[in-house]
């Protein structure tokens, strides 16, 4: 393919949407399954599965650490590992504006190929349309996997109970950060990669320790704080956190103080909130530490009967006060 952007002839239907699924597409997403017929033909899971589908418009598609297609695969893998599920097949769906640099395209769909190699997952579907300029911001991606949830597993976020642990995965705010300094809007340079990674092989190895393991979430759109208040609503629990081991990453931690924001409400898109009974815990975080996306598991707070609905925050002062429940919209478009 001689043409350094996509054109609109692309997306019609003919020869050169042939050649580019073909010299892209195809050339990246190698596999038995994914054949030039309508549909996939697929094994079924043997037990219960869980699908999910997302959409990805991120601005800017490329960031320390990673890029659209990368997070596409993440972001839906990573869906279906909290629901104690092993992801088996994806379909992807891109919408690329015209005039797009190919080069980047091609980027795209290798990233995109490793991450699903690293995931275990086959893209077995997809399909491609080219907008016209102005009509779509570069390129938007949307991924829908189904994946054989693990027998016994059941997490769910109405099954937190008090008492129960609760531990992330690893420093959060990363990807938030992350996309704030890449869009360059205050002139701020610190040295922050998103966490964005497939986060099967951490849920796999904690279901290795125990399947009683009652909530699992990962922490994208409004960080762990909104997935907090979301379990504490689900569940009708109190939740209640220790300012001091929630684990910030110093970089990470200097922009939000320099911005008045909260590391506990920016994304993340390599991070899981785990609530499991407290007597399992710390095997879940050793666990946890031999993976290699959560080195940096820690329980940072319990589970409680006090103030049903609310996250309460222990600080480093030795007082408590009230997590403030999120509102608005913080950063659009990490995802």
């Amino acid at each position: 393919m001689t043409q350094d952007k996509v054109t609109l002839a692309m997306g019609a239907g003919g020869k050169q949407t042939a050649k580019l699924i073909e010299e892209v597409f195809a050339a990246n997403f190698d596999s038995p399954l994914l054949t030039a017929d309508d549909a996939a033909v697929l094994e079924p899971p043997r037990g219960r599965m869980a699908m999910s589908t997302d959409g990805f418009i991120v601005s800017p598609s490329f960031f320390p650490g990673g890029n659209i297609g990368k997070l596409s695969i993440c972001g839906t893998v990573n869906d279906l590992a909290c629901m104690g599920a092993r992801p088996q097949y994806l379909t992807c769906g891109f919408v690329i504006e015209e005039g797009y640099p190919m080069e980047q395209l091609r980027e795209i769909a290798a990233s995109m190929a490793k991450t699903a190699a690293e995931a275990g997952v086959a893209l077995v579907a997809g399909d491609t349309k080219v907008a016209g300029r102005g009509q779509v911001d570069g390129v938007f991606i949307t991924t829908t996997g189904v994946g054989e949830i693990v027998e016994g597993a059941a997490p769910a976020g109405a099954a937190a109970k008090p008492g129960d642990a609760i531990i992330v995965t690893g420093d959060i705010g990363r990807h938030g950060c992350t996309i704030l300094l890449a869009r360059d809007s205050f002139g701020i340079e610190a040295d922050v990669t998103s966490d964005c990674a497939p986060l099967w092989s951490s849920v796999e190895a904690m279901l290795k320790v125990t399947h009683d393991i009652h909530t699992i979430r990962d922490a994208t759109r409004g960080g762990v704080g909104t997935v907090l208040y979301e379990i504490a609503s689900q569940s009708g629990v109190g939740v209640e956190l220790d300012a001091s081991a929630v684990p910030v990453d110093p970089a990470v931690g200097g922009v939000c103080r320099m911005l008045g924001l909260e590391p506990l409400y920016l994304a993340c898109e390599g991070r899981l909130v785990v609530i499991a009974p407290a007597e399992v815990a710390p095997a879940l975080v050793e666990a946890l530490r031999g993976c290699p996306h959560s080195k940096g598991a820690a329980i940072i707070g319990k589970v409680t009967n006090e103030k049903p609905g609310w996250v309460v925050l222990n600080t480093e002062l030795g007082t408590q006060t009230l997590l403030p429940q999120p509102t608005g919209e913080l950063l659009p478009r990490i995802c």
